[in-house]
């Protein structure tokens, strides 16, 4: 597990040569901010209230990646005063989906801080997120002694078509797509990385009914209180050194958990499946979007008699999809 650590780290060394700084505020990191990654292209539509909602829970800098954006977005985060921007027209592919650049940036600026990793269409919720700031939870984990915290990821979609609404900059996208699928989820334990493996919800039902095991990974730990020896395996599903996987007592229990509430099925999906199907830059030749491509095509609506209108963080503790744990 050290060895291949070490070449995770080495090939993060090695990738960060093709980033080129756009605005490098780093300089204004203090002791104990916490940080934001992430790697977008072509987001400019999403990234107001993307940057608003974070700022809002209490996110002290941001260190973007743009690979290779052209709508703006790049030019919009480098005159922002609380980001740190770099860019690259490297194959996201060829970085590991994105993970190479950000295990590079938080060995190189995130050590002893609180690290929050997330893509731009996902809003981070946890335990009493409406009354209470990002730090409350990070100093009570820190006081608990937990240096990792487990987010299940939760597609949301809207009532009927997916481009039925058009969605404006700015807007909290879960105005549009604010359904989700409260059960249908299979839970699997990883023997090798010890972290549980979870799939599910709409994206296996809708579009990977006939292979539900080929439905996309929805377990991931995007808030960690990082160290340079750390590094992410994949996405954020999984790290090394393997004891920050344990982000939940076996089968669920009740150790405190987060979701990301995931605003993928909007209206702007349906183009950018297409231009995804095009560059082949995702996991396994981009499979993931051909079933995308083959089913929204046809019937673009995700919504089923079962689906729930999200509400908070209560009712999705309520129905076992997050916990508060201990926290009180």
């Amino acid at each position: 597990m050290r060895l291949r650590r070490k070449r995770i780290k080495i090939r993060a060394y090695r990738k960060h040569f093709s980033l080129r700084p756009v605005a490098d505020r780093t300089g204004v990191i203090r002791p104990g901010d916490i940080l934001l990654f992430c790697t977008f292209r072509d987001e400019m539509i999403r990234l107001p209230y993307f940057m608003q909602y974070y700022r809002d829970l209490g996110v002290s800098h941001f260190l973007m990646v743009d690979n290779g954006s052209d709508d703006g977005g790049r030019e919009y985060l480098a005159g922002q005063d609380d980001v740190s921007l770099w860019t690259t027209r490297a194959s996201y592919k060829g970085s590991r989906f994105g993970v190479d650049w950000l295990n590079w940036l938080q060995q190189r600026y995130a050590h002893d801080h609180w690290s929050l990793v997330v893509d731009a269409d996902e809003l981070f919720v946890y335990p009493f997120c409406d009354t209470r700031p990002i730090r409350a939870l990070t100093d009570w984990l820190d006081v608990s002694q937990v240096r990792s915290f487990g987010a299940m990821l939760l597609d949301m979609y809207p009532r009927g078509r997916i481009d039925a609404v058009p969605y404006r900059q700015g807007q909290n996208p879960i105005e549009v797509a604010s359904w989700f699928d409260p059960g249908n989820y299979m839970i699997e334990k990883n023997k090798f990385y010890g972290n549980l493996w979870i799939q599910g919800g709409p994206r296996a039902r809708a579009f990977f009914h006939e292979q539900p095991k080929k439905a996309p990974a929805l377990n991931k730990i995007p808030l960690v209180k990082w160290n340079r020896r750390y590094a992410y395996v994949s996405s954020t599903h999984m790290l090394l050194p393997r004891g920050l996987n344990l982000v939940y007592d076996e089968w669920g229990g009740e150790q405190a958990s987060g979701v990301l509430l995931h605003a993928k099925f909007i209206d702007t999906f349906t183009a950018k499946a297409d231009e995804e199907l095009t560059r082949r830059q995702h996991y396994a030749s981009s499979v993931e979007y051909e079933a995308y491509a083959e089913r929204v095509s046809g019937d673009p609506e995700l919504w089923c008699k079962w689906s729930e209108k999200y509400i908070n963080w209560r009712q999705l503790e309520i129905l076992g999809l997050m916990s508060k744990g201990n926290w009180a």
